[in-house]
């Protein structure tokens, strides 16, 4: 008799539990929701997560505020979202590097990023470019090539940080053509941009829209771009599939994901949350001027990209042996 009432006992509480979760998520979200952002204020992924923040808030029928939390290349913040309740009221913003470089190149990495997040979408995805500093002997891509074969070592290059995005596209660029130039990580792209615009360093491998305002002053020049076809922005300048690397063809993603665990409830109100955003006119110029391509994909195909990402990058650093200094 006992032994019934104690599975009598659990059967309740599992449907009780189940019902409650139900009626949570339905609910969901009755508070404001935080977005963190892993950098500090002012690069791609904070502009990106600010323009998306407040539209978010108005489809979803709360306020969305954007928190920055930088350090470690990213990893500081994508641990704080790891670490959080997976209610949907702490979302952080993926990228390449808190996703793919940094975890690739780090053994100790705090995190496993195909296991330890749930994916919700991908907001949009960036193109990236090598640009060099006025005084580099160089202003098309065969040139460019040619001067640093010549010149193997001759020069360096500045990256956001070891493990970046920056750093591992480059040795994926330096593997399959062949030269050798120095990497310079610097304490985020600002710092690096800003030493190679002073021709400190002559080269750097940036998001476009970081990199876009010195290029558009004179102040950069473009060399090649990583994109699916030539930019409006940059029409004569080619991508890294017409000169022949399609690998290094990758653009830089910028999505929302949580916690591991998150409710299929939640991540289907924030991900339809998104994609209303996105139906604003406004919105995606605001995303596009910067020389972004809106994506707005599925919780499904965006782990799909985290994991292709994740096993690109550590492929180069086996191949270049590649590790944290």
């Amino acid at each position: 008799m006992s032994r019934r009432l104690s599975l009598l006992t659990a059967a309740v509480c599992f449907v009780f539990s189940a019902t409650s979760s139900a009626v949570w998520a339905q609910n969901y979200p009755s508070k404001v929701i935080k977005l963190q952002v892993p950098f500090a204020p002012g690069g791609t992924t904070d502009i990106v997560a600010r323009v998306i923040a407040d539209p978010l808030g108005k489809a979803l029928g709360q306020s969305v505020i954007v928190e920055n939390k930088a350090g470690g290349g990213g990893v500081v913040g994508a641990q704080e979202t790891v670490r959080s309740a997976p209610d949907g009221y702490s979302l952080g913003v993926a990228t390449v590097s808190t996703t793919a470089a940094n975890p690739a190149i780090n053994p100790k990495n705090p995190y496993n990023p195909v296991t330890d997040f749930t994916p919700i979408i991908n907001i949009a995805a960036t193109p990236n470019v090598i640009a060099v500093h006025p005084s580099f002997p160089a202003r098309n891509y065969k040139d460019f090539l040619a001067e640093l074969k010549k010149n193997p070592g001759k020069y360096s290059y500045s990256s956001s940080g070891t493990g970046g995005i920056g750093h591992l596209q480059t040795e994926l660029w330096k593997s399959l053509a062949g030269v050798f130039i120095t990497h310079i990580p610097y304490r985020g792209a600002g710092p690096a941009l800003n030493d190679t615009v002073a021709g400190q360093v002559l080269i750097i491998f940036d998001n476009l829209p970081s990199a876009l305002p010195f290029i558009q002053a004179g102040k950069l020049i473009p060399i090649v771009v990583a994109a699916p076809q030539r930019l409006a922005q940059l029409p004569n300048v080619p991508t890294f599939k017409e000169v022949g690397l399609e690998p290094v063809n990758r653009m830089a993603y910028y999505g929302i994901l949580g916690p591991k665990n998150l409710p299929k409830e939640v991540v289907d109100k924030v991900s339809s949350g998104v994609k209303k955003a996105l139906e604003d006119p406004a919105v995606r110029k605001r995303i596009e001027d910067t020389g972004s391509i809106v994506i707005a994909n599925t919780p499904e195909q965006f782990a799909a990209q985290i994991k292709a990402e994740f096993d690109v990058y550590k492929n180069v650093v086996d191949t270049q042996k590649l590790r944290l200094d």
